[in-house]
């Protein structure tokens, strides 16, 4: 649910069937962090405060699967926003097709939304098949595949099979995220993982099963590259993790890994996550451990969303997919993409020392 736009001013009637608000703006926590206006913050509370009062819970995040809204497997969804949209279809098994403020807005006012695309059933049938001839076992791996399978099926719908270990739900998450960056993926098969696809005939649909895309070492190296092609200085000014918002799990490894150690004094670290996980992690010391090495752990938004970053940044470092592909086009900055240890080696001592593994 996004905010609906109108020359006259019209009273809002409470939302007919549940509705979450994605993300917007930044948050009041990271007010004077950057150049984005404290009058766009409280503006911003000022909306959440109006829609809250009609009928609209405030998740504020990209993955509000992760914070309370988990549709069940087949249930009927008005959803936008490119990553929750395609872990909404795959991973949850529930449908919806890739909305925009108005439509969403339209569906949470009536209950309502014109069927068709992902919600009719013949649709969700795998178009392609992609074989993994690599194994993809790490968040990298599953960010670099995913990278890889966008970009070759475009809006199209694949399963994947191959050399794949077990996912968890923060590779999902990662991988469904990188599909939808490179190419428009809204819904992906993995045989006897995500719901809909026990097997490979079923993620067919029992239909011909084509010749697969075949993703090897040569198609690996050539997506690091790509994603790592905006990237020249060594010197790193910004470390931003936590794209899709980071899980309860990825607040856990960040703060192992900054344990003992200090920020050097020219970069900044930024770890997005939704404002209720937050909560959690600042009772479970996650957020303690980040903000004691000199880190930020901060809600609400992105600097892709938002368009901002801490001043004078020029070189980022992040271990998504989806942030080395678009913020570099967004605020005119260097990328480089690597693994989360490498990132956090990035924040502590300022310089980029990643590589692909072999």
């Amino acid at each position: 649910m996004t905010n609906l736009d109108c020359d006259d001013d019209i009273e809002i009637p409470r939302m007919k069937v549940p509705t979450c608000q994605l993300e917007h703006g930044f948050g009041t926590d990271a007010a004077g962090l950057t150049g984005y206006p404290d009058s766009s913050i409280a503006m911003q509370d000022d909306a959440e405060a109006y829609f809250s009062e009609r009928g609209v819970t405030v998740l504020a995040t990209c993955t509000p699967y992760q914070v309370g809204n988990l549709p069940v497997r087949g249930e009927h969804c008005a959803w936008m926003e490119s990553s929750a949209v395609v872990y909404c279809n795959s991973v949850l098994g529930a449908r919806t097709n890739c909305e925009g403020s108005t439509s969403t807005g339209a569906a949470a006012l009536t209950g309502r939304i014109p069927y068709w695309g992902n919600h009719l059933p013949e649709n969700r049938s795998a178009t392609h098949l992609i074989r993994a001839d690599v194994e993809v076992g790490t968040f990298q791996d599953w960010g670099m595949l995913g990278y890889f399978v966008g970009d070759a099926v475009q809006e199209a719908r694949p399963a994947v099979v191959g050399a794949l270990g077990q996912p968890d739900a923060a590779a999902l998450k990662h991988f469904g995220a990188a599909t939808a960056t490179s190419g428009g993926v809204e819904l992906y098969h993995l045989p006897g993982i995500t719901p809909e696809a026990p097997d490979l005939a079923a993620a067919f649909g029992g239909g011909a099963v084509p010749e697969p895309i075949v993703y090897d070492e040569r198609a690996r190296r050539e997506v690091y590259d790509a994603l790592n092609s905006q990237g020249s200085s060594d010197d790193v000014d910004f470390i931003l993790l936590g794209c899709p918002h980071a899980s309860l799990d990825q607040l856990a490894e960040i703060a192992g890994l900054l344990d003992g150690r200090t920020l050097h004094p020219d970069t900044e670290l930024w770890v997005m996550t939704p404002r209720a996980l937050r909560s959690v992690a600042d009772r479970s010391g996650f957020t303690r451990a980040i903000t004691r090495a000199g880190g930020r752990v901060l809600t609400d938004s992105c600097p892709a969303m938002s368009r901002a970053a801490p001043p004078g940044t020029r070189v980022f470092a992040t271990d998504s997919a989806k942030q080395a592909h678009y913020l570099p086009a967004i605020l005119g900055i260097e990328a480089w993409f690597g693994t989360l240890g490498e990132c956090i080696d990035a924040a502590v001592t300022g310089r980029w020392h990643g590589g692909l593994a072999a």
